[in-house]
């Protein structure tokens, strides 16, 4: 039987790749497909070549059913959809498997025994079925709380062909998740990137929005209130005294002393210990420790500490020295420990006897579900019914339909939850903005419809269309959450009925939860979604995401809005919650910035935003406005994405470079050369002039010749070689100002980093596969034309080399010149013609991936010396280093910020 569908260009390389493992042997396979990409189809083609048993499990009875529905279209045997595997093709939820008899107790230590007796004998049946093939699909779900039953299931079918679907992209996988699927499956076999699917016109253009907001007020003085306590523990953190062994004495022996005893290096330290080391190095931009030996201040390192950093930190000093004294009888090691119990829950952290637990803090719940975000989404809709009129189809996703007892009891003091947070306050807001009103809001829940009693009529209507019988049982009742339609029907009934409410613009802004919308529902119509939920799994990301990224038949221009507000209060160490939870939910996922290239992660929403801190709240207003104005160009977005151009589907890290506002025009000028292609700048162009240059030893020697032979006085002689002497001087002025007019730009630092790494063994490619851009704002963009793990390792040491200097292991000179002026200019022309063309020298770190060993630095001072110019790399712990360091310890070589992106192309 043939496929019934016509197989696009990913489903066609998928196929082709699982016939490539399967000729290779493999039998566990592991491919990833975002949501509308086709992926089910993949998995029966690969179901109906291999002929054998098949068992389908996935997330909930829709996506199970479409998964049936797709096998039945090839027209032969009907696929089953009960445990007892009658059928040749089954379709089966995760919740068949996976039930278990007692969560807490396990039997010997297996998960397979602890499953309820259905699940058990659907394993026994999967292992009599013969040569079997399990599709996993969006197992996602079974890993991220079943993965060892997981592992066990797959143990005991060794014959069974498995294949694994995901639409979670792997960079936005957990390590857990990471070596848990390598462990499984081994390496991912296929992955169709959704900016690939976009660019074939598969799935729909799209932009990743953002709202900032702050608090209100009332929420805004609850938090000051929690932020004193927080203030007063780190007070006390840093006064002499607090602890036998004060905490920043522990700060200094735990990160600081190791390294300069030589002990330890500081790579070997944060090899050990990454997250403990990210921590210490916030401490240092902090002002709060010294910067140990061989530490680098990268981009994540330049924020406040978060709660999870003094977690770490207080742990560590905690546990090493202060639990240990307290056990011993020492007061004040007690009194500590007590002032650490009673603060930490400000900030959601719980001491227990093991260390310091995290857990969700009240003052996260408040940023979370603040009532300014439903503001937000009112503000968000009105724009979009200004720009769109009746064919906006909004639809705003919520954790959860009603406010539970969080900490909205806590700010006033009342016993009644507040709705902030909720789809009942979302619709609540929407209703008494008469611009959003005029939307027709429809709250659609497990358990709930709700809305104006004029849409729910409608509605009903809109049922009659199709079932009279249910219509007419159908009634609107007044409730004190106010109106809400009842009656004899289930919530897979009246989503299918809503869903279609909203296709026909009965409604044009559907309000709903995560647990119904988020996956398996599908809507094309969708020009709008905005997120308010917290869920920061990758699969509730990808799913979420992916309601709105559908095409649809009826509007085939059509171009999705992803709106995400996010609440910060900087008054607070864990006031910048919702923006780390907003990074983590676009980490490994990519999306068109307002310059046209698709990035990934929080970048490609603003280019002011970067994944460790959120921009200054006084820039809320200018940039959600200019969120706004990207929401009115929708077919700007489109373009952007360049719909069926060509592609390579590869990514690569890329630097940009950015200076302070009034360096920009001589950073454009300087920036040319990269802009236009990056030009050699040899050793040759930089070679010190000869001492007496040859044209002027032989016109010395005309010149005594002629005194001689024509007998003119020896004043004429003194007067030749004044004129000779002068020239000379001024040649040597000339090569002082063409050596001041070249500038060093950070171009060509790339180009030496880039040349180094191939000199070095590092990467196949050199400078002549660096690609550069300028911008007329004055930012630079630097990128290796290499595969993604070495352009990332370039872009790391570009944004080393041209950062402050802090402790490295080799640093390399450049020479610097300055223009000849007056007689002091031809005084420094004549020391030119003894090669003395520099007057000054600015020293550079030696990247420390070419630093490693002495032959690396070699190989990248060679790259130095052709593109820039300079001496030999120098070793830090010689006594020329020792003072390098020491005058040039923390100084910025260019007055630049680098940030490293992720890029597709």
């Amino acid at each position: 039987m043939p496929c019934p569908h016509p197989l696009r260009r990913h489903q066609q390389e998928a196929l082709a790749a699982l016939d490539r493992a399967r000729e290779a042997g493999a039998s566990r396979w592991w491919v990833t497909m975002p949501p509308g990409s086709g992926k089910t189809l993949v998995g029966t083609e690969v179901a109906h070549e291999l002929g054998r048993t098949t068992v389908v499990l996935s997330p909930n009875a829709a996506i199970q059913m479409q998964w049936a529905r797709t096998w039945d279209a090839y027209g032969g045997e009907p696929a089953g959809t009960d445990r007892g595997l009658d059928a040749g093709f089954t379709s089966l939820t995760y919740q068949s498997l996976a039930v278990f008899e007692d969560d807490e107790e396990e039997v010997a230590g297996s998960q397979l025994g602890r499953l309820h007796a259905n699940g058990a004998a659907l394993v026994e049946r999967m292992r009599e079925a013969g040569p079997l093939t399990l599709v996993l699909d969006e197992c996602h779900h079974l890993l991220e709380v079943w993965g060892e039953l997981l592992r066990e299931v797959l143990d005991s079918l060794p014959d069974a062909v498995v294949l694994g679907l995901t639409a979670t992209p792997p960079t936005a996988m957990t390590r857990r998740e990471a070596e848990l699927i390598d462990t499984l499956f081994g390496p991912v076999l296929y992955e169709a990137r959704i900016p690939a699917l976009v660019r074939e016109g598969i799935l729909a253009p799209y932009a990743e929005l953002a709202w900032l907001t702050t608090p209100t007020a009332d929420e805004s003085r609850w938090l000051a209130e929690q932020a004193t306590r927080f203030a007063e523990l780190t007070s006390d953190l840093f006064a002499p005294g607090f602890g036998s062994t004060p905490f920043p004495q522990w700060l200094t022996a735990r990160f600081v002393d190791p390294v300069e005893q030589r002990r330890t290096t500081w790579e070997e330290l944060a090899a050990r210990e990454p997250e403990l080391t990210d921590a210490a190095l916030r401490m240092v931009a902090d002002g709060l420790l010294a910067l140990p030996a061989g530490a680098v201040l990268r981009e994540r390192h330049r924020r406040r500490l978060d709660p999870e950093d003094w977690r770490l930190l207080l742990q560590d000093w905690l546990l090493g020295v202060v639990v240990a004294r307290a056990e011993e009888g020492d007061e004040n090691d007690q009194r500590v420990i007590e002032a650490v119990r009673r603060t930490l829950p400000a900030i959601g952290l719980v001491w227990t006897k093991r260390g310091i637990r995290s857990g969700r803090s009240t003052v996260d719940r408040v940023t979370a579900r603040s009532s300014a975000k439903q503001q937000a989404v009112a503000a968000i809709l009105r724009a979009d019914r200004s720009s769109l009129g009746d064919d906006v189809r909004a639809l705003v996703v919520c954790d959860h339909e009603r406010a539970t007892a969080t900490s909205r009891r806590r700010l006033d003091g009342s016993a009644a939850p507040d709705p902030a947070g909720s789809a009942l306050g979302v619709l609540q807001t929407l209703l008494a903005d008469p611009d959003t009103a005029a939307l027709s809001p429809l709250l659609v829940t497990g358990r709930t419809v709700a809305g104006s009693a004029e849409t729910l009529e409608a509605l009903r209507e809109h049922v009659a269309a199709t079932d009279t019988a249910l219509a007419v049982a159908l009634r609107v009742d007044t409730t004190d959450e106010g109106p809400m339609l009842t009656g004899p029907w289930t919530s897979r009934v009246w989503t299918a009925h809503a869903t279609d409410f909203l296709r026909v613009g009965g409604t044009r802004a559907l309000v709903g939860t995560r647990g119904l919308l988020g996956e398996g529902w599908d809507a094309p119509c969708v020009t709008t979604l905005v997120d308010l939920t917290t869920a920061t799994t990758a699969t509730a990301v990808v799913q979420t995401r992916g309601r709105a990224l559908r095409t649809d038949p009826d509007r085939p221009e059509k171009t999705a809005l992803i709106w995400s507000p996010v609440c910060v209060y900087e008054g607070h160490v864990a006031g910048t919650n919702d923006w780390e939870r907003y990074v983590r939910k676009h980490r490994g996922y990519f999306t068109v910035d307002e310059k046209g290239t698709v990035v990934d992660g929080v970048a490609g929403v603003d280019a002011r935003f970067g994944n460790d801190a959120p921009p200054p709240t006084e820039q809320f207003d200018a940039i959600d406005a200019a969120m706004l104005v990207r929401a009115e160009r929708r077919e700007e977005v489109r373009e952007n994405w360049q719909v069926g151009q060509h592609y390579e589907d590869r990514t690569a890290s890329v630097v940009r470079v950015r200076r302070d506002p009034t360096h920009v025009s001589s950073a454009l000028a300087a920036a040319r050369v990269t802009a236009t292609g990056l030009v050699p700048w040899s050793l040759a162009s930089r070679r010190r002039p000869q001492a007496w240059p040859a044209w002027t030893a032989a016109l010395l020697a005309v010149l005594v010749v002629a005194v001689v032979l024509l007998g003119l006085p020896p004043a004429w002689l003194a007067a030749a070689a004044v004129l000779v002497v002068l020239g000379a001087a001024c040649w040597g002025r000339s090569r002082l100002l063409a050596a001041s007019r070249h500038p060093v730009t950070v171009g060509l630092v790339a180009a030496s980093i880039a040349d180094g790494l191939q000199r070095a063994g590092l990467s196949a490619a050199g400078a002549d596969d660096l690609h550069g851009e300028v911008t007329t704002d004055g930012e630079e963009t630097f990128r290796l034309d290499t595969d993604d793990e070495t352009s990332a390792v370039f872009a790391a040491a570009l944004e080393e080399a041209v950062s402050p200097m802090s402790g490295p292991r080799y640093v390399v000179r450049r020479d610097v010149t300055s223009p000849p002026r007056g007689v002091g200019g031809l005084l420094r022309g004549l020391g030119a013609l003894t090669g003395r063309v520099a007057d000054g020298e600015v020293w550079h770190t030696v990247p420390a991936v070419l630093a490693t060993t002495r032959d690396r630095a070699d190989a990248y001072a060679a790259a130095w010396d052709h593109w820039v110019g300079g001496g030999p790399a120098v070793y830090a712990g010689s006594p020329e280093g020792a003072g390098v360091l020491a005058t040039h310890r923390g100084l910025d070589p260019f007055d630049v910020t680098c940030v490293v992106r992720r890029v597709w192309r």
